[in-house]
């Protein structure tokens, strides 16, 4: 069984799996230039060839435990008929929802094929590059988080746009959690048909939530997609991921039935340890502006989170995703010391 599946069944290892958020992305000098080629980035998104090619890379440089499927959480309301841009380090851009909002699940998949097609053609490829024991990661935006791309068209410090719709019509607001509930499910099943071995599920703006509000828009929600999942592919580990949301974590673990849950740098790992771990699985938490600071703070920070976690499962990760100034030599110092070769 590969390490990081046995790990998310709750197996225990001296030595924990390992992979990052956003391990395929702008730090590393040849995904800069897959990109190029690419022209856009929601170009890259939509070629299998390529997608694949940058998915790929930091396994070749690292050897991580597992590879994320390289795509973007909005190629969800993409498919639902929303229009999708990427401005030049300004973020995406969204056009008006579609009126009505619906889901047409043979146009969906449709729309969605070229990205099947690269989960289908990563599986081949690790095959013959080698990468028999690394498992592969499929994903989805959560309905929240996908939700306030959709509402506030962009990307926002408070999405209070999303915030003030799903107050005052909630009726509106909560057909269109449906809709992605049901989406999301049939994205993250399609996923599993071609080859993805896990989900993990990305709810990076669930913090913005005061509690009543994450119980109705996250954990129900989440809840349901998992039970959708489960209900057609039940030996598929699926990690929560659910940002920002401090001690509601613990509800979020007991109430989705999600496998694992990934667990930001603003979390204490003494809390996690004597509160989630005993629980779930968890995944994180290093910051990643740690990881790209290097040197002895980087050390000291690796050191902490598996002097603390150790004897439970856990997954070695960032809580978040690389930032682009890091350094690769910072990645590979953190996969050394991990794996107990690092100085």
């Amino acid at each position: 069984m590969k390490k990081i599946i046995a790990s998310l069944q709750g197996q225990i290892f001296d030595v924990p799996p390992i992979w990052l958020m956003r391990q395929a992305g702008r730090y590393l000098p040849e995904y800069l230039a897959t990109r190029t080629k690419a022209g856009s980035f929601l170009d890259l998104c939509y070629n299998p060839d390529l997608a694949t090619e940058v998915t790929l890379q930091p396994l070749r440089r690292y050897g991580f435990d597992a590879g994320i499927l390289f795509s973007d959480i909005l190629v969800v309301p993409h498919a639902l008929g929303q229009n999708l841009s990427f401005a030049e380090n300004h973020g995406p851009v969204l056009g008006d929802l579609p009126n009505p909002l619906s889901f047409n699940e043979s146009v969906f998949h449709v729309n969605l094929s070229p990205v099947y097609d690269t989960v289908s053609l990563i599986q081949e490829k690790m095959k013959l590059e080698g990468f028999t024991d690394t498992a592969l990661i499929g994903f989805s935006g959560s309905p929240w988080t996908l939700a306030c791309y959709m509402v506030d068209k962009k990307g926002s410090k408070d999405f209070s746009a999303t915030r003030l719709m799903a107050l005052r019509d909630p009726q509106k607001f909560s057909e269109m959690i449906d809709i992605l509930v049901e989406a999301i499910s049939a994205y993250c099943l399609k996923q599993i048909a071609h080859g993805a071995e896990i989900i993990q599920l990305f709810d990076s703006w669930a913090g913005v939530l005061p509690p009543s509000q994450f119980e109705k828009w996250v954990i129900e929600p989440t809840s349901q997609i998992v039970k959708n999942i489960r209900a057609k592919s039940p030996h598929i580990p699926i990690i929560g991921f659910p940002k920002g949301v401090g001690i509601m974590i613990k509800d979020f673990v007991k109430r989705t039935n999600v496998t694992a849950i990934g667990i930001d740098a603003q979390t204490p790992l003494h809390w996690v340890r004597d509160v989630i771990q005993p629980l779930i699985p968890v995944q994180g938490n290093l910051d990643p502006f740690t990881l790209s600071a290097g040197g002895p703070a980087l050390d000291k920070a690796i050191d902490e989170i598996m002097d603390i976690l150790k004897g439970k499962p856990y997954i070695f990760n960032l809580g978040h995703g690389i930032d682009k100034s890091t350094s690769p030599d910072h990645v590979l110092h953190l996969v050394n010391r991990v794996r107990g070769s690092g100085a």
